[in-house]
């Protein structure tokens, strides 16, 4: 039931959408053309009864009636109210569809994780995935209008194949008044543990992916009933259906044309065929329509889904991964560019055209001249110029467009940050933590140099270059470490004649254990 039109819009050119508004089937003609002929043959109905049946009393008041519900009728706010009432129910319709039970992942962990050629083993591959198609075929039954009169009662599908007379007798005898698509799952479970424990899956990890990917089909199971029960909000469609249908019931009298000798404003010209306020309502309506069709595509529409076609496809492909596939692999030999490092399939005549080059990258394709191609060595002329673009942030990237210089600063040379002042001794803590010996003449006159006077300041006050985070240094300095004494090579005890033996290569005095009682 689903309208497919891509081929059709594949390429774009003149008339590419023009085709499609001749189409019936899926279009909104087929969706609006009752609504809008009642629409014509009212409005025809009151403009005969007030151009043929009225007096002219009674004309003068329709008028009036006209002009008050064609002026307050604008005051309905049908774009907004439909704008978003129609987004709401396209995405919700597109993640109705992202949701629905696809068992191909599934099948071809079953056909790899399942392992043995004999009849059990084949016979343990299909049942799970009848399984699996089990409980999706279920779940449309509750939520598909098209698959529940395809299997109106369960007996239908023992009589389809889809499950046999004990596994119905199984899950009918289950006292449970919920829902029950998700018993099936619970079947695959036990059944993937037996192999597991008979050998047929060789490992845990196996069956933790087999348990996963069965999880994540009925999480949309679940998903897609979720839908089903929770729909929009009733107030919300009401909203918009009233706003719709209330705007063009105004519309009905309000945009009748009314009689030009009156004078009435906008009334200056008289038609029997009201061609914008038609277009106007198949706008709207056809718009409210769009939302009514895709609220549940789960019905019999022709933009809904194919369900029918799902239940007998995925039944398909999953028992013919699992079994007819099982294993089955054609001869593995060289392909044609087992030698050739770049492989170039061949093209036809209809496609040469479209073999393009491999894209590089934009920037690849910058001319640069050869002047400016060459490194700069002068770091202190780089460093000026990024002061210059700093420092005129329009000039920099605009000035270069316009063709304005940046202006030259005139600076002195830089002075480093970390410069050793004069007569400061060399170490590694910070200079300024020295104790400043008495200036000299030469020295005092320095004080009056900015150079000097930036390098004399302490390191966290300095102001950074450009837009630099200062850091802050701890104004103290730290503990100063002790010098370590020498090592010495050898050194022994003598206890019984108490005295010390010290080897050769000792650099300091021991005093003997006597010479330190003589000496107190």
């Amino acid at each position: 039931m689903t309208v497919t039109y891509s081929r059709r819009v594949a390429d774009a050119g003149l008339g590419t959408f023009f085709h499609l508004l001749l189409r019936w089937k899926g279009s909104i003609y087929k969706l609006l053309y009752r609504e809008l002929i009642i629409f014509t043959l009212l409005y025809y109905f009151f403009s005969v009864v007030y151009r043929f049946v009225l007096n002219d009393d009674q004309k003068r008041l329709f008028e009036k009636l006209s002009i008050y519900c064609d002026r307050y009728a604008e005051l309905i706010p049908v774009s907004f109210v439909l704008g978003f009432y129609v987004t709401l129910v396209v995405s919700r319709w597109w993640g109705q569809f992202e949701n629905v039970p696809w068992p191909d992942r599934l099948a071809a962990l079953v056909g790899g994780h399942v392992r043995g050629a004999d009849e059990t083993s084949r016979l343990t591959r299909r049942t799970l995935m009848r399984y699996a198609n089990l409980s999706g075929v279920l779940i449309y039954r509750s939520v598909s209008t098209a698959v529940y009169k395809r299997f109106p009662t369960m007996e239908h599908l023992v009589q389809a194949g889809l499950m046999t007379s004990e596994e119905l007798r199984h899950l009918e005898d289950l006292p449970s008044p919920h829902n029950k698509f998700w018993v099936p799952c619970m079947w695959f479970v036990s059944l993937a543990l037996r192999a597991r424990t008979e050998g047929r899956i060789n490992n845990d990890v196996a069956l933790t992916a087999l348990l996963t990917e069965l999880n994540s089909l009925r999480a949309k199971c679940m998903k897609l009933y979720g839908y089903d029960w929770i729909s929009l909000p009733l107030v919300y469609t009401q909203v918009a259906t009233v706003a719709v249908y209330s705007f063009f019931l105004a519309c009905l009298i309000g945009r009748q044309f009314l009689d030009p000798t009156q004078g009435y404003p906008g009334h200056e010209m008289d038609f029997y065929l009201p061609i914008f306020t038609l277009l106007q309502f198949f706008f709207y309506v056809g718009w409210l329509k769009v939302a009514e069709q895709l609220i549940n595509p789960f019905g019999e529409d022709d933009d809904d889904f194919e369900t029918n076609w799902l239940v007998d496809r995925n039944l398909q492909v999953s028992l013919l991964s699992v079994d007819e596939m099982y294993d089955s692999l054609p001869l593995v030999e060289r392909d044609m560019y087992w030698n050739e490092s770049e492989p170039q399939p061949p093209y036809t005549t209809a496609s040469a055209e479209h073999r393009k080059p491999s894209f590089m990258g934009s920037a690849l394709d910058i001319s640069v001249p050869k002047e400016e191609m060459e490194f700069q060595s002068n770091l202190e002329q780089i460093k000026e110029n990024e002061e210059a673009n700093y420092s005129t942030p329009l000039l920099g990237g605009l000035g270069r467009l316009l063709g304005v210089h940046s202006p030259n600063f005139p600076r002195s040379s830089r002075v480093s940050l970390l410069r050793r002042r004069p007569g400061a001794p060399l170490s590694r803590f910070p200079l300024y933590l020295h104790t400043e010996a008495p200036l000299t003449q030469g020295q005092a006159r320095q004080e009056g140099d900015p150079d000097y006077a930036f390098s004399t300041t302490p390191l966290y006050e300095r102001p950074g270059f450009y837009s630099c985070p200062q850091t802050p240094i701890h104004c103290i300095p730290p503990a100063v470490p002790r010098p370590r004494p020498a090592r010495r090579h050898m050194c022994q005890i003598s206890h019984k004649n108490r005295h010390w033996t010290v080897s050769a290569g000792a650099t300091k005095n021991y005093l003997l254990p006597n010479e330190l009682s003589q000496k107190n």
